[in-house]
């Protein structure tokens, strides 16, 4: 398994007791993934032949430091076994024991299309206990919905709660609908959902009075929220811009909504015609503009743009190489499938058509600096966000995947100096708070639930997310790099100085992304090992970095960071894995519907640390940057980092620098 997704994953297994074979990243025992199929201990490949791509390559070389492995499993925590369907042994039959409990929701009349069955009960899989500390399950501030018989039966209960006049407009109705749009497609798709939401507002056409305003009113609430939270991204569902357009067709139709909602009406009007707005035909696309994808096309232009989110519609450049290392350039969609790039590189060498059968029929591999090839299928789609630092791709055939090899930049280094040698640490810092609040802020803060529960929307739908997370890893080694690239132990000890400095400003800034692969950087295996360059280290700082440790000490799940990061304000940048983690735990250690049934606690805690993205970003940031006459040479410098992301060559460069250190 991967460094990352172990962090990721970590104590998981704690909680339900199971294990998917052939998840992602694979690990010894395991099959499918690297270090499973063909590895130690692991079934399902074929030593030596092409592997197919892992969805998670893009954060596969991030390393863990000592102090962010797993700790020792405490006592206590072992949940109690389980049957699939059932309750925890030792569950309490008291819902107000404060103990492990099934979520009693009352029976409520469904006179809708959609109306509900008898008294049922929505599953909660496990307590605050079998959760990390500080972090449990928690119930929503909302009454009982009553039990839909099936989860589209949901979207009619919360319609129906805020037609209700008596708390339509309290904050625990606001939180339901949050809760609903942000949540919705873990039990139901997009398209399904606005279909059910078309036929509420039908149905409450034919009703007389205020009880048929009052649902139609709720239903265009749950719309005009849907689309402000969904902004940007239906423009590439036909489906679900349909029945937008459909719907909105039919509200504008009805007056009696003008009376007192013209402002949500005009609002309504704005945001449809943002999901309207269509993406250009082939004819149109020579005068679209291409944008400049992180890393894998270097321009000192493009580097100093301001960042925006990338859309599976938009165009990049990228470099395709040859086995002998040649490259062609090609234009292609960030969503582009394999087959499509195959088609624009046999295009571009007028390599003749040939049927998918043949032996010299072009094939795309990934190609890592360590060696490693990954064969990517014909249908995966969005393989440019998935790349790791230094990967790149190679078009071949069957014959040449053997004899496929890393570019030579990537296995040869030449020691030098560099702007981290020349560069203020106050400079540096800001220059990386600042380039990494706008990868943050391109993050959709559906990305996270859509990276983590695997949503209907596929990969094209987390590319911002994950350029943030290959850009916290790329911090990570050159960090590394840096210092096992300085020869001269007195300089290379100046080195680690600055990098503790700007580890501090980072901290200061609230950049806590920054502040954590830094130090991870400085405790990489490689970097930690250099004793006497350490030991050259002044007192103040070595008790710093120590400081530094035990705020980024996993132990009690995280608590110093969980401490800390509570009492900052925004704007503040997140250490993101540490978020993606915390909902994998929701994903892994609760169903989302048992026995038909939807977890409602389980979709309000997964809103909330939503919410808490949503929090990070409510506010600019603002830092006071000094333009000096190398700002923008330690602004290019800083978004475009050189790194070496081969462990192995990491090592073998710290050896040199000092050979033994028993």
């Amino acid at each position: 398994m991967k460094p990352l997704e172990k962090f990721l994953k970590k104590q998981t297994s704690q909680l339900a007791g199971r294990t998917v074979a052939g998840g992602p990243g694979g690990g010894p025992g395991s099959c499918g993934g690297p270090g499973g199929g063909g590895g130690p201990g692991g079934g399902g490949g074929l030593a030596g032949g092409p592997r197919p791509l892992q969805r998670r390559q893009s954060v596969s070389r991030l390393l863990l430091p000592a102090f962010l492995r797993e700790p020792l499993a405490e006592p206590g925590l072992e949940p109690p076994p389980e049957e699939d369907g059932g309750e925890p042994a030792g569950v309490a039959e008291d819902l107000g024991s404060g103990g492990p409990c099934w979520l009693q929701l009352e029976e409520v009349p469904g006179p809708g299309p959609l109306g509900g069955g008898g008294p049922l009960r929505s599953p909660s899989s496990y307590s605050s206990d079998e959760l990390s500390p500080g972090e449990p399950l928690t119930s929503p501030p909302w009454a009982p919905l009553g039990a839909p018989e099936r989860p589209e039966h949901l979207l009619n209960r919360v319609l129906e709660r805020l037609a209700g006049g008596a708390t339509r407009d309290s904050a625990a109705s606001d939180i339901l609908l949050d809760d609903i749009v942000l949540t919705h497609s873990l039990f139901l798709p997009t398209e399904k959902f606005l279909q059910e939401l078309h036929q509420y507002f039908v149905w409450a056409g034919g009703m007389e009075g205020p009880e048929g305003l009052g649902r139609k009113q709720a239903c265009l609430a749950m719309l005009l929220h849907f689309l402000d939270t969904y902004q940007g991204l239906l423009q590439e569902e036909e489906g679900a811009g349909r029945i937008i357009k459909d719907l909105y067709l039919l509200i504008m139709k009805d007056e009696s909504l003008y009376q007192d909602l013209r402002e949500d009406t005009l609002r309504l009007h704005q945001l449809v015609e943002t999901v309207e707005l269509k993406i250009p035909d082939e004819s149109q696309l020579p005068s679209k503009q291409v944008k400049p994808l992180f890393r894998h096309f270097r321009r000192i232009d493009s580097c100093l743009q301001t960042r925006v989110a990338f859309r599976g519609s938009d165009e990049i450049f990228c470099r395709v190489y040859m086995p002998d290392h040649s490259y062609v350039t090609i234009r292609s969609r960030l969503s582009a499938s394999v087959q499509d790039i195959l088609g624009s590189v046999t295009e571009k060498l007028q390599y003749s058509e040939e049927p998918a059968g043949r032996e010299d029929s072009l094939i795309l591999v990934a190609v890592a600096s360590s060696g490693e090839k990954v064969l990517l299928q014909p249908t995966e789609d969005c393989v440019f966000t998935t790349l790791g630092i230094n990967s790149h791709l190679f078009a071949c055939t069957r014959d040449s995947y053997e004899a496929l090899v890393p570019l030579p930049e990537e296995i040869q280094v030449s020691p030098g100096d560099t702007e981290i040698h020349r560069g203020e640490p106050e400079d540096v810092a800001n220059h990386l708070t600042a380039f990494h609040w706008e990868l943050f802020r391109c993050v959709h803060e559906l990305e996270f639930v859509d990276y983590v529960f695997h949503g209907e929307r596929g990969r094209r739908e987390t590319a911002n997310l994950e350029l943030l997370l290959q850009r916290c890893s790329e911090v990570t080694h050159w960090v590394a790099t840096e210092v096992l690239l300085c020869e001269a132990p007195g300089k290379r000890a100046q080195l680690l100085k600055k990098f503790i400095k700007i580890a501090a400003i980072c901290k200061q800034n609230q950049d806590l992304l920054s502040f954590y692969a830094l130090v991870m950087g400085l405790d990489n295996a490689a970097v930690s090992r250099l004793r006497l360059t350490w030991e050259k280290l002044p007192g103040k700082f070595k008790n710093l970095f120590r400081k530094f440790e035990n705020l980024t000490d996993p132990c009690r799940n995280h608590k110093s960071y969980r401490e800390v990061i509570s009492k900052m304000k925004p704007p503040v940048i997140p250490f993101v894995p540490l978020i993606l983690k915390d909902l994998t735990f929701l994903h892994e250690g609760s169903k989302t519907l048992v026995d038909g049934l939807v977890n409602i606690e389980k979709l309000h805690s997964v809103a909330e640390k939503v919410r808490t993205v949503r929090k990070y970003r409510s506010r600019p940031l603002c830092l006071d940057m000094e333009a000096s006459p190398h700002h923008l040479q330690t602004k290019a410098y800083v978004r475009q980092f050189q790194v070496i992301d081969n462990q192995n060559l990491l090592f073998e460069l710290s050896y040199k620098l000092e050979a033994n250190n028993q």
